[in-house]
């Protein structure tokens, strides 16, 4: 069973570790350094830490973090996830699903959550939908064979 742990400032070695080791292999398919998050240097994730409307949490199974999640408040009603991920290993073992029901518990007051993803990846399109989220209709195709799609919940 997992958890989520709040992490603080002292954490971003370690998120950027896992969220590197993460996104690695959509980074190698897609070569997209400008939004992959397997891009994003160290410094991104130390800045987005210290917005007061960010929250991350380790994802934690059996007191080891094997992924995180990124909450932003966009208002007092709408939050969005940005990023969430899990190391490779532990993949499709229903985490990721335990992680959003968590985070969304965290959060009793939203009224929507938001997210996007990788349209070319049916098995992320298909953990958000089974979640209860439904696309937005708003997409960005930012090459050939990668295409962000919007989604609410």
């Amino acid at each position: 069973m997992i958890k989520l742990k709040k992490a603080n400032l002292s954490n971003c070695e370690e998120i950027h570790t896992l969220q590197v080791k993460s996104f690695q292999a959509l980074l190698d398919k897609y070569n997209d350094i400008a939004t992959n998050p397997a891009a994003e240097p160290i410094e991104i994730i130390i800045q987005k830490m210290n917005q007061e409307f960010t929250d991350y949490y380790f994802i934690e199974l059996e007191n080891i973090n094997i992924g995180a999640i990124r909450i932003v408040s966009l208002d007092n009603n709408v939050f969005r996830i940005s990023p969430m991920f899990i190391l490779p290993e532990f993949q499709g073992n229903g985490y990721a699903q335990s992680a959003i029901k968590e985070a969304e518990a965290l959060y009793p007051q939203a009224k929507n959550w938001q997210l996007d993803t990788i349209k070319e990846e049916p098995k992320l399109c298909h953990l958000y939908e089974k979640m209860g989220y439904k696309r937005t209709g708003k997409e960005e195709k930012f090459k050939e064979n990668l295409t962000i799609v919007f989604y609410i919940k």
